[in-house]
């Protein structure tokens, strides 16, 4: 590799890791929300006063508020920004490398940015599980602010009882890479041939709009497209229904059990709070980049 794409690749590294840095900073709440949506199973005799039952997004709020605290919006917020920093920037200088590899006749197409978000969406998966489980017992916890266990004593103690393997922290790896590789084909594969469709402008705020609008766009299409997969991995990595009893053992077996259990919403569960995260955190995530990246390409020009 050249000393100019060696410099590139710099660049694109620091700018997705600044957009993943903001995107979870800001979104991290609606995430959580997500998150005790989804590991919540079917509760049909259930107290619409029990603290740990939710029946949607303001009555999870509120309790969660009344009974936790503010600051539980924010539980498990380290794991995500101690993953989200490198997994970002591992997503978009992976895409622009994978974009290389599938020029088909020395030249872009649709598909190269389809096939090089797939790529870039497993890479990234691999890099992010470890934080996921952490992340998704940290987000379970109902206790109060005090009752939450610290980032560093969830690992080791997840480390302690199951290492490192598919049943330790890198439990549910196979639905995290279904959801990275779907999100990443929709998210850069929309973005990219949506923008290019449209006409191009020389008005800064008609193509900040436009970069915005298209990062919207694609981030609540591969929301919806991905969340059958999110849902089963939340149920794999969080809290079993029956302590000592594992249910959701993999990623198809579990995706037959809800739908079995709870029918097609059981696998749609969280995606209002999904699509309020991932379409707002799509947008938010490639306009950083854009201004992160044209900011260091101006001020330090690659050649």
């Amino acid at each position: 590799m050249s000393k100019r794409a060696l410099k590139q690749a710099g660049y694109q590294t620091a700018a997705g890791a600044s957009a993943g840095f903001v995107e979870v900073s800001i979104m991290h709440p609606l995430d959580l929300i997500k998150t005790r949506l989804q590991i919540q199973t079917a509760k049909p005799n259930a107290n619409p006063n029990d603290p740990n039952y939710y029946t949607g997004i303001m009555d999870c709020v509120k309790k969660m508020y009344k009974h936790e605290g503010m600051g539980s919006f924010w539980k498990g917020i380290i794991p995500p920004i101690m993953a989200e920093t490198p997994k970002r920037a591992l997503k978009f200088v992976s895409f622009e490398q994978y974009k290389k590899l599938f020029m088909f006749g020395g030249k872009v197409t649709p598909m190269t940015f389809t096939l090089a978000g797939t790529c870039s969406g497993v890479t990234e998966a691999f890099v992010a599980n470890p934080f996921e489980v952490v992340k998704v017992t940290l987000q379970s916890n109902r206790g109060g602010d005090k009752a939450a266990s610290s980032t560093w004593l969830v690992t080791k103690q997840i480390v302690k009882e199951h290492g490192f393997g598919l049943k330790g922290l890198n439990k549910g790896l196979s639905a995290t890479i279904c959801r990275h590789s779907l999100f990443n084909t929709c998210y850069f594969g929309i973005y990219n041939n949506l923008k290019a469709a449209l006409p191009p402008s020389t008005d800064r705020n008609t193509e900040f709009f436009k970069t915005v609008a298209c990062g919207f766009i694609s981030g609540v299409l591969g929301s919806i497209a991905n969340i059958p997969f999110d849902v089963v991995k939340s149920r794999i990595q969080g809290p079993q229904p029956v302590p000592g009893q594992i249910k959701y053992r993999t990623t198809f077996n579990s995706l037959v059990i809800v739908y079995n259990e709870e029918g097609v919403r059981g696998l749609y569960k969280g995606l209002l709070p999904k699509v309020m995260r991932l379409g707002p955190g799509g947008a938010i995530m490639i306009v950083v980049f854009d201004k992160v990246y044209s900011y260091l390409t101006t001020n330090y020009p690659l050649d």
